[in-house]
């Protein structure tokens, strides 16, 4: 009896220790990982990791593999915006797997490709975990995001003094961008514009007739081994991957 209160009680402990940490683990240069991340990875017994379909590698997961080599190593899928998936499903059945993990003691982290806070997909699980499991205890570490990377790396001030920084997802038609860039000229404003990808010809061709593709810098596969940081006037490809964005200052 005695042997089975103090198990109880230890259950119990490890219960209560269970948590879930979202690590934000940079752009793609596993050099970029924060100290914290690592720690936390370290730390971590489950690690929980985005995928896009069940044939394809983490970019997330290839970035900490030197920290999750006896780990139990968790694949996700997440929607990506793709209209095959039904999102609210793909985020509970996240949910219900972590949940599992922490229920049995045992700290999760979910990895966060580029910042937490920045376009992340986590956040979903992040919400439903607090809305649906408010006992659970839950962290967020940033990340490098892949625009301070960008901008890093070709000595680009992302926002000086009495500048506005505007981020946004590339729209999806020729009069949402070039409004979004007309409403920009002519301002102290730097415009951030992510996830050009197949969107590329589109955008190309409005920043030429606004004339600014000579001074717009554009990021590709930041971080990983096919990066590309140049100007848009010197790429000449007709697609851009996923991970792509344009930076532009407007005087």
């Amino acid at each position: 009896m005695l042997i089975k209160k103090i198990f109880a009680v230890f259950k119990g402990y490890k219960n209560d220790s269970a948590s879930l940490t979202i690590v934000g683990v940079g752009p793609g240069d596993p050099s970029l990982l924060t100290i914290a991340a690592v720690d936390t990875i370290k730390k971590a017994k489950v690690i929980v990791f985005p995928i896009s379909d069940d044939n394809k590698k983490s970019f997330a997961a290839e970035i900490v593999k030197k920290y999750t080599k006896f780990k139990k190593n968790i694949p996700i899928i997440f929607p990506m915006a793709r209209k095959d998936f039904d999102p609210d499903e793909i985020w509970s059945n996240a949910v219900e797997k972590i949940v599992k993990f922490i229920k049995n003691g045992e700290s999760v982290v979910l990895l966060c490709l580029g910042d937490t806070s920045l376009f992340a997909s986590s956040s979903n699980i992040l919400r439903i975990i607090k809305h649906n499991y408010p006992e659970i205890t839950t962290k967020t570490i940033p990340g490098i995001s892949s625009v301070s990377a960008a901008a890093a790396l070709n000595d680009f001030d992302l926002v000086k003094k009495n500048e506005t920084l505007i981020i946004k997802e590339c729209p999806s038609s020729n009069l949402e961008i070039t409004s979004l860039i007309r409403e920009c000229k002519g301002k102290r404003i730097v415009l951030v514009i992510m996830k050009v990808g197949k969107r590329w010809n589109l955008v190309r061709d409005i920043l030429k007739k606004e004339h600014i593709i000579n001074t717009t810098l554009i990021a590709l596969s930041v971080g990983m081994p096919d990066q590309i940081i140049q100007y848009a006037s010197q790429y000449k490809e007709a697609f851009m991957p996923y991970f792509s964005l344009i930076l532009i200052r407007f005087d």
